[in-house]
């Protein structure tokens, strides 16, 4: 599609004007696509990496949807997210595009206190333009019989295929029982498996389908991956973070244990960094969550919690400690960083018992990732070798192109 601005997409001025208070230059090309089609009352079933502005591909044509084809009662437009990080992230996004029309919304998602739900009744008993939710914690609110989902006229599925890798499915399908047979559905999702399609071709009417570089991290980011063994990982962190200054860092580890863990030694370094895992309270998270995305917070490490949940531009640099069991979740561990036009780098430490994860991961990706050796002052770090069949590992430090270097870091161009 050739459209460069976005006066092309069928947008009118109030969104315009929205678009550019936001800061948004250009489209991006799922908001090229995506835009039009959704104005035109077309289904869609839309296959996008992280990172790629899809968000907002759905949000300004539903906005607009929403001041021009109100509903006289209940809910205008669902979306369906899949974690809590996620659906304040659009409820934010959807205050911030509405600035200057009335557009009600609200998120409803688990985890919060009596005081939230008795606040999430209410405005569903009274109604609500733009409903981000959980899907469990929607049907709770469906089960108490004063959701209204009759005169929903779209619903949008945001990371669909990690609902269903979460078992959300069949509350998807309960939920689409209760809305509005004319809907219209948008179906997102970063991976397109047989499950995600086998659940388009039930809920989705002869979909517009764009697909746009399935399971590829964003060509901004500079992946490297150190192999290491297990106890050069803390001492791996610290060299990373004392050697180059970065303003915003985000640091992933598979285990809450090793969240916390990590949190504990690399605060002992005297490195401002805080912790998101499923021990804290909903409020906890969300006030890190406030201070990183503000860079008041430059070090945060997190367990997969908020992998897909968290929409922070400014991140320079992430770091996994561990490499995910899931070769998709990492293409959204370091999709948090080089978003939209942006640069990053994403580090993964590999230990010997990860060299298959690191293969299905390259296998994904179809690349192999840049090997970065292990600093001299840390010792001898385990060899990756590939063969045909399997990988193997043996003493000493093999392959490297080139060792860390230190360098001034410039805070990437927008």
């Amino acid at each position: 599609m050739s459209s460069s601005t976005f006066k092309d997409l069928k947008l009118n001025d109030t969104w315009l004007n929205a678009i550019e208070d936001m800061g948004y230059k250009n489209p991006t090309p799922i908001q090229q696509q995506a835009i039009p089609v959704i104005i035109d009352g077309k289904d869609i079933l839309a296959c996008a990496q992280t990172g790629t502005g899809k968000t907002a591909a759905f949000l300004l044509p539903v906005l607009q949807k929403v001041t021009e084809q109100p509903v006289s009662s209940g809910v205008h437009t669902l979306i369906l997210v899949p974690t809590r990080e996620l659906a304040l992230q659009i409820d934010q996004q959807v205050t911030g595009l509405s600035y200057y029309s009335d557009v009600s919304a609200m998120a409803v998602y688990g985890g919060g206190d009596g005081v939230g739900w008795e606040q999430q009744k209410a405005a569903l008993k009274l109604g609500i333009d733009i409903l981000v939710a959980t899907p469990g914690k929607l049907i709770s609110h469906i089960n108490m019989g004063y959701v209204n989902l009759e005169n929903l006229k779209c619903l949008v599925m945001d990371e669909a295929d990690r609902m269903l890798d979460m078992g959300f499915i069949d509350d998807i399908r309960k939920i689409v029982q209760f809305t509005n047979p004319e809907r219209q559905t948008l179906m997102f999702s970063a991976t397109m498996p047989e499950k995600i399609r086998k659940l388009a071709n039930q809920i989705l009417r002869e979909p517009t389908q764009i697909n746009l570089a399935i399971s590829k991290p964003a060509s901004g980011v500079a992946q490297q991956v150190v192999i290491c063994y297990e106890d050069q990982k803390l001492k791996l962190v610290e060299f990373i973070l004392t050697e180059t200054q970065y303003q915003s860092v985000l640091i992933f580890a598979s285990t809450r244990k090793k969240v916390k863990q990590f949190e504990k030694e690399i605060h002992r370094l005297g490195l401002n960094i805080k912790a998101i895992h499923s021990d804290l309270e909903q409020s906890e998270r969300e006030n890190v969550l406030l201070e990183f995305k503000s860079l008041k917070l430059p070090y945060l490490i997190a367990t997969d919690v908020i992998s897909r949940g968290i929409d922070v531009d400014s991140i320079e640099l992430v770091i996994n400690i561990d490499v995910p069991g899931d070769a998709e979740d990492y293409i959204h561990r370091v999709g948090r960083t080089a978003r939209a036009a942006r640069k990053g780098k994403a580090i993964t430490f590999v230990a010997p018992l990860d060299f298959q994860k690191l293969q299905r991961i390259e296998k994904l990706i179809e690349s192999e990732i840049e090997r970065m050796p292990v600093p001299e002052s840390l010792g001898k770090a385990p060899v990756f070798e590939i063969t045909k069949s399997n990988y193997s590992q043996s003493n000493g430090q093999k392959g490297p192109r080139r060792p860390f270097k230190k360098h001034n870091n410039s805070k990437p161009s927008a």
